[in-house]
């Protein structure tokens, strides 16, 4: 196979790692191929930039048993690599001919971590020192990578990630008996969050990591417990829920649009030996809950310990977690529209931080009666009214 062919696959391989924050919030923003055939993915970056982008793993080889993995080593896949300095030309050709936001770049394990992340770091380093290339380009870290081989990346990376996968090491061993969760993972994202803290040498680069959602027999609170600790402690910028789904359906509460914060990709990890379990009965609902509980806690104001579980510990599939918070609240409310401050706002359901900015904007220099005045959804509206007074 030519190059382009072999990217193919492996940019479809790559499809099962969000950690680039892909999007598909308009039909126009789903992956597409280049004239060449390879995937382009959408991405909006953890800076909010946002644009098309090669998305790729430079080998779907792996040594690991991850069971929830399709590429894990004992699986029946065509298994193919590319070489660091065919993938870097190739890339800058496809950038001549189409402006491309970056590239995302991961790979299966081979051999060991570091010979992995050898060849990724000499990807980049190819693109920054041969060809000039000065865009971004995001790195997956390979769990068990030494601290010079993350330092590497962080001096060629625009952005980095590390899979956290499940929220404890019991959870883990029950997925994988080849990598270590502690030393492997949780050392490397300390390792991650001490280089790039204020101050440091490395602070401009953003790091992400990512959760497989019900693989394991995680509860909900459990991961957002580690996703609070890794936003108030080791300072990620945006973390990520995968949805191990089994079967071609989605048993998603009926008649509730889900929010587009996932690859179009349908992502099924089709994987008989693991059985359903009672927390995963509706996995893609489920990943929606954590990205609204997730968002309460990045950009609402809410702490983890203001979140409501159910009695085995996970999120009401039924019910947005901040409306939920909300009618469990009554105290809290009505909020003033003309005097609320923005943290009050934030509390409000329907009200995001765009639209609470907009609010205190325009009420310096105009009278606000009513939200419909600055709110065009009238679903918004709508959720927000009962918590609102002028």
């Amino acid at each position: 196979m030519d190059i382009a062919e072999k990217l193919d696959i492996l940019a479809r391989d790559a499809q099962y790692d969000l950690s680039c924050a892909c999007s598909t919030k308009r039909p126009e923003e789903h992956r597409k191929r280049s004239t060449s055939g390879s995937w382009l993915y959408p991405v909006t970056v953890a800076s909010g930039g946002s644009g098309i982008m090669l998305k790729t793993l430079l080998s779907n080889s792996c040594a690991n048993d991850c069971k929830y993995c399709p590429l894990r080593s004992d699986s029946d896949t065509r298994r193919i690599s590319l070489q660091p300095d065919s993938l870097a030309r190739y890339f800058m050709d496809l950038q001549s001919n189409r402006k491309l936001i970056g590239l995302f770049l991961s790979s299966g394990v081979i051999e060991s971590p570091d010979f992995t992340m050898d060849r990724l770091i000499a990807t980049a380093d190819l693109l920054r020192n041969r060809y000039r290339y000065r865009g971004y380009i995001h790195i997956k870290i390979i769990p068990g990578a030494s601290h010079a081989a993350i330092d590497r990346v962080l001096s060629l990376a625009s952005a980095v990630s590390l899979n956290i996968e499940t929220p404890g090491s019991i959870h883990f061993s029950k997925l994988s008996k080849s990598k270590q969760y502690e030393n492997g993972i949780i050392q490397g994202l300390t390792y991650l969050s001490e280089q790039t803290a204020k101050g440091q040498r490395y602070s401009r680069i953003s790091k992400t990591s990512q959760f497989i959602v019900g693989a394991s027999d995680e509860t909900d609170q459990e991961i957002l417990k580690y996703t609070w600790g890794m936003y108030r402690s080791l300072g990620y910028d945006r973390l990520y829920y995968s949805a191990y789904q089994q079967g071609l359906g989605d048993s998603s509460i009926p008649g509730e649009q889900r929010d587009s914060t996932t690859c179009d990709e349908s992502r099924q990890l089709l994987l008989p030996e693991l059985p359903i379990l009672p927390n995963n009965t509706a996995p893609l609902m489920r990943e929606h809950r954590l990205y609204q509980a997730d968002f309460l806690l990045r950009s609402y104001g809410f702490s983890f310990q203001e979140l409501l579980f159910d009695h085995s510990g996970n999120l009401d599939l039924r019910m947005d977690p901040k409306l939920l918070w909300a009618q469990n609240n009554p105290e809290f409310f009505p909020v003033s529209l003309s005097k609320g401050t923005k943290e009050q706002l934030l509390r409000v359901p329907g009200i995001g931080p765009i639209l609470a900015r907009r609010i205190i904007d325009h009420r310096k220099n105009h009278p606000l009666g009513s939200l419909d005045t600055l709110c065009t959804q009238n679903h918004l509206f709508e959720k927000a009214r009962p918590f609102l007074q002028r």
